[in-house]
């Protein structure tokens, strides 16, 4: 049996559960509501304050998805009642960030400031103090859109290797190669 899928998910304070008749699970909490389409051999069910996932059988794809939808009915209810936030550091020289409200614009080394408009899911905060790299903060119910919009960031200009420069979320650790040494 599946570790992570035989575990009830609790439901935390301030959040309602419910599950439609077409195995819909539907999550309402203070920030916001979130919904997930569960397919058929996998069951939910709403006891209290808890939440069950159940499976009919040991199938190889059913086992699968067991763990996965009660990994995603958390991460919801977690959203929900909590949120998830994502920092990311601009490291380099003359690399910049700035957010007019959903727009963020990022100056990273190209002839060309790069501009995106992030969805109005997913909250945006630029921080530039004087002396320390510049930090975009990201603020979300839904897990999966905050992980994606992180990304697509992140993806602009990926940490290099030799010197560090890049777009990294705070606290990760870059792996370094030693350069070239005079013969």
């Amino acid at each position: 049996m599946s570790r992570i899928g035989k575990q009830p998910v609790v439901i935390l304070e301030g959040t309602t559960v419910t599950v439609s008749s077409s195995n819909e699970v539907t999550v309402k909490g203070k920030l916001g509501e979130l919904s997930l389409q569960v397919t058929e051999p996998i069951a939910v069910r709403v006891e209290e304050s808890v939440v069950t996932v159940e499976r009919p059988n040991d199938q190889k794809e059913v086992r699968a998805k067991h763990g996965l939808y009660r990994a995603l009915i958390h991460n919801m209810i977690e959203g929900v009642s909590k949120g998830y936030t994502k920092e990311l550091e601009l490291v380099g020289v003359g690399y910049r960030a700035a957010n007019r409200g959903q727009i963020l614009e990022l100056s990273l080394g190209f002839s060309h400031n790069i501009v995106l408009e992030v969805c109005p899911e997913v909250k945006i905060e630029t921080v530039s103090d004087k002396g320390k790299n510049p930090i975009v903060k990201l603020a979300s119910h839904d897990k999966q859109l905050i992980g994606m919009v992180a990304a697509k960031i992140r993806s602009m200009r990926k940490p290099e290797p030799y010197k560090g420069k890049g777009i990294k979320f705070v606290g990760e650790q870059i792996r370094r190669k030693a350069g070239k040494t005079a013969g």
